[in-house]
């Protein structure tokens, strides 16, 4: 008997028709434009002035006044967006270390120790990295509120620590990347828990770290809410929050939307940078997770 052709790939797979190629291509092309779509009108906006704002095409470029709208954003408010920009660096890098610690600690524990009622907390843990952060905003106001925490550092600090969506990954790193046969060994060594932890397990889940880091520095810098009931004072906003407080002057007084469209767009920098400087880690990181 004669084997018969192979008509897919040399593992032995189908090889896809031109028509489902060209789908693909084309529904990816399309999520490229649609993700690239708000980034390039930042970047057009920018570059124009109140008047070509309002009467030229917003996807294209006009006479550049990229360099004065920059100096309108350093000199208004005696350079406010500075301090709203140190102030979200300072916020982000703060929270998401904290935050950091505290889940891979958490999802150590959770993954190599047995307890009682180990099995209940990880699920309500998972189920309240399910719940969104606008519906705790109003709660965490009255809780702070109380002790008289509201417009401190500290109101929008402790919120980002505790993060439940990072201990579950902490969990998965943790178990993915931490022998339980290494950990008898220091055991049998001498080490103590304490001294497992941070010299054996913390060196393993490196890179899981830095993926929880950059998604929980990326998720305070956007956020929103929790700033807007925890802090009333201008000097204590992160950028965002500036931001919005702009939009809100440009409603009752002067229109300041070419200073919030280039603020915008000077905002995502420091996030651009951070991607890019910690992309070989959080790609092995978030892959580990997905093979999890």
């Amino acid at each position: 008997m004669r084997p018969s052709k192979a008509t897919g790939t040399s593992g032995g797979g189908v090889r896809p028709t031109r028509g489902a190629v060209a789908l693909t291509t084309g529904l990816l092309i399309v999520f490229l434009l649609y993700s690239l779509a708000p980034t390039w009108f930042l970047l057009v906006s920018a570059t124009k002035n109140q008047t070509d704002l309002y009467s030229t095409f917003g996807l294209w470029f006009s006479s550049n006044h990229l360099g004065d709208n920059f100096q309108a954003i350093w000199d208004y408010h005696d350079g406010v967006f500075l301090r709203w920009i140190g102030n979200s660096v300072l916020y982000s890098t703060l929270g998401a270390a904290g935050s950091t610690f505290i889940s891979l600690a958490a999802g150590y524990g959770i993954a190599k120790f047995e307890f009682r009622g180990r099995g209940a907390l990880f699920a309500v843990i998972v189920g309240a990295s399910l719940l969104p952060s606008t519906l705790l905003a109003f709660p965490l106001y009255l809780v702070f509120a109380d002790i008289g925490l509201t417009n401190t550092i500290w109101s929008v600090l402790i919120p980002y620590f505790i993060n439940p969506f990072g201990v579950y990954l902490g969990k998965v790193y943790a178990d993915s990347s931490v022998p339980t046969e290494l950990m008898e060994a220091a055991r049998i060594d001498g080490a103590g828990e304490l001294r497992i932890f941070f010299s054996v397990a913390l060196r393993l889940m490196r890179t899981g770290g830095v993926t929880i880091f950059m998604l929980d520095f990326i998720g305070i810098w956007n956020n929103f809410f929790l700033p807007l009931f925890m802090l009333n004072g201008e000097r204590t906003f992160p950028v965002t929050l500036g931001l919005f407080s702009w939009v809100q002057q440009a409603q009752t007084s002067r229109d300041m939307n070419t200073l919030v469209l280039t603020g915008s767009l000077l905002s995502i920098i420091p996030l651009a940078i951070l991607m890019f400087a910690l992309q070989k880690y959080w790609r092995s990181g978030i892959l580990m997770g997905s093979l999890k």
